[in-house]
């Protein structure tokens, strides 16, 4: 999705702004941590800066990925009411079977559901409707489709360009990119879709994680763009 948009004219894109602030804070061991932390600020209230002030080359539209789980409790998220939000999802079986090739050690509070359930109910409840969400197999299926709804629903314009983008590294890529963007590197648009990862083949560890995730992604996924708004 960072490559989709930020192969259009009009956007200026930021690869997980909370990264080394959420580093910092947690502890925690993620490939290229040490280098992580010194490409980005390690104080939340900084980085809530960057992504409030002015939009870099002064492009009309500022793409921000977050990752849910970089929003920990003592992250402020005022915020977010000044951003305009869209919600990404995928099966917790999917999500964990591609974590667990870079990262083997893993608990739920690592891959974000419960986060985006609670961010999703926040801005649900300010706006008075639900925010746009979309599935990653939906993106996969129907990238046109898909996209197109989401644009729609964020009242800016589709563009082909969305679509394709040439392969390669961005200067706007995180410095953890080497670690966990290979096959991002490699892409030219969306891939095939791909059968989703049976349950039982997680590895047996796993099997509770994804369980405690499920509810949150069949919860968001109830309100995910239909096929009708994807026409």
């Amino acid at each position: 999705m960072m490559r989709s948009f930020g192969n259009r004219r009009d956007t200026a894109v930021i690869d997980e702004p909370f990264y080394a602030a959420y580093l910092a804070a947690t502890g925690i061991d993620h490939p290229l941590r040490e280098e992580s932390l010194r490409s980005q600020p390690a104080d939340w209230q900084k980085v809530v800066e960057i992504i409030l002030g002015p939009v870099p080359d002064n492009r009309p539209i500022f793409y921000q990925k977050h990752m849910t789980h970089h929003m920990l409790p003592e992250f402020g998220r005022d915020w977010i009411a000044r951003c305009r939000n869209a919600f990404l999802i995928r099966a917790p079986e999917d999500v964990l079977a591609s974590y667990t090739e870079k990262r083997s050690e893993v608990a739920l509070d690592d891959i974000g559901f419960v986060q985006q359930a609670e961010i999703f109910d926040a801005e649900a409840q300010r706006l008075g409707f639900a925010p746009p969400v979309i599935d990653a197999a939906d993106v996969l299926e129907d990238p046109r489709g898909t996209l197109s709804a989401l644009c729609r629903a964020l009242d800016i314009p589709f563009m082909e360009d969305m679509l394709h983008w040439p392969p390669g590294r961005r200067e706007t890529d995180g410095a953890w990119a080497p670690a966990w963007y290979d096959a991002v590197e490699r892409s030219t648009g969306f891939a095939p879709p791909r059968a989703p990862v049976p349950f039982d083949d997680l590895r047996e560890d796993l099997k509770p994680i994804a369980m405690s995730g499920r509810p949150y992604y069949e919860k968001l996924q109830l309100h995910r763009l239909s096929a009708a708004s994807r026409i």
